[in-house]
């Protein structure tokens, strides 16, 4: 027995030497850790927190700022958008309807002159009146053209041709009417200009 118990303690060194090392390696990285680090400055890094704080505080308002100035934007342009859109809501309408005049004025202005179409004829103008009303409360205006000056803004040339007594570049004749909504072209004067 004796001989069987002498290999086990040879063996038992060599396998203790091992954890030995292990426990020795444990016990230099403990002590690394417990190094004490390089001593700073506690009031350098509370002043280096404070900094970088600071910095984020500025950054947050100034993206607040930006925001509430977009936010003021936007509903400074919707406000905008809806004032034009109830200012000129009627815009498409009046566009359809000008031609419905446009064909009223000349039917009446070539009406027969028969006693047994005077019926008519006053009730075709009475219609062209009240079509007339309608476009007026919306803000529909006839732009004044006949006599005056050439504006490109509101009417087009579509002939010009010399006039006696007449300055040059003066609307003569006014071929199809045009019309405002309240400070909008709607459709501009045809016009025939002097030359």
């Amino acid at each position: 027995m004796s001989k069987h118990k002498k290999p086990q303690q040879e063996t038992e060194p060599a396998e203790m030497k091992p954890e030995a090392e292990k426990a020795a390696a444990e016990e230099e990285v403990t002590a690394e850790q417990e190094a004490p680090a390089p001593e700073t400055d506690p009031a350098a890094e509370l002043q280096s927190i404070i900094s970088k704080l600071e910095d984020d505080l500025k950054e947050a308002k100034n993206d607040v700022a930006r925001a509430y100035a977009d936010a003021d934007n936007t509903r400074k342009r919707l406000a905008k958008q809806a004032e034009a859109d109830r200012k000129y809501r009627f815009q498409q309408a009046a566009l359809e309807l000008l031609p419905v005049l446009d064909s009223m004025n000349l039917a009446l202005a070539n009406a027969p002159q028969s006693e047994e179409t005077q019926n008519f004829v006053k009730g075709f103008e009475m219609i062209r009146t009240k079509l007339e009303d309608v476009l007026d409360k919306e803000g529909v205006k006839e732009i004044d053209a006949e006599g005056k000056p050439f504006d490109a803004a509101t009417m087009q040339a579509v002939m010009q041709e010399p006039a006696e007594g007449v300055e040059p570049g003066t609307v003569t004749q006014v071929l199809q009417k045009g019309y405002m909504l309240k400070d909008r072209m709607l459709r501009p004067a045809m016009v025939k200009v002097s030359a």
